[in-house]
């Protein structure tokens, strides 16, 4: 599936993932912890259940709607964003987790026959605004890879 070795962490969270347990992840940006929730979508394929792939904002949903079209195919990928419906009923839907959430309060009947949820940038989902701003006259801004404020200024 990749064309690289994984690392012990993520083999672990993968070995729990097939022995049918809940998995967190937290690890730097950029060390992989994406494997990990394609794994449970390939997982939920193999075992003909579905996979809800959440992410705080549309423009991250898109973009995984896009890398896992490339990997499994239209058919077997959809959309759900505040804006776009795209083949919904697909065994791997990627949606906001607002989405997410609005079925889990109204107990929609999408949720059946689901197996995995896999909920990426979940850092996002207590920051009401996950986009880059300042934080006040001449602080830094935060950015998607960096989310807490720093300051560089060692006098301050």
């Amino acid at each position: 599936m990749y064309d690289f070795g994984l690392d012990p962490y993520q083999i672990e969270a993968c070995q729990a993932l097939e022995a049918g347990k809940g998995v967190l992840v937290a690890a730097p940006t950029g060390s992989g912890k994406t494997v990990v929730g394609e794994f449970a979508v390939h997982l939920a394929l193999q075992q003909g259940k579905k996979c809800f792939y959440t992410t705080p904002i549309k423009a991250l949903s898109n973009q995984k709607y896009t890398d896992l079209t490339k990997r499994y195919g239209p058919s077997k990928v959809g959309l759900l964003t505040g804006d776009n419906s795209i083949n919904s009923d697909a065994p791997i839907v990627v949606m906001t987790t607002e989405v997410l959430r609005n079925m889990l309060y109204s107990g929609s009947q999408t949720l059946s026959g689901l197996g995995y949820v896999v909920m990426d940038e979940v850092h996002y989902l207590s920051d009401r605004d996950p986009h880059p701003r300042a934080r006040g006259p001449g602080a830094p801004a935060a950015t998607r890879d960096d989310p807490e404020p720093h300051n560089d200024d060692k006098t301050g």
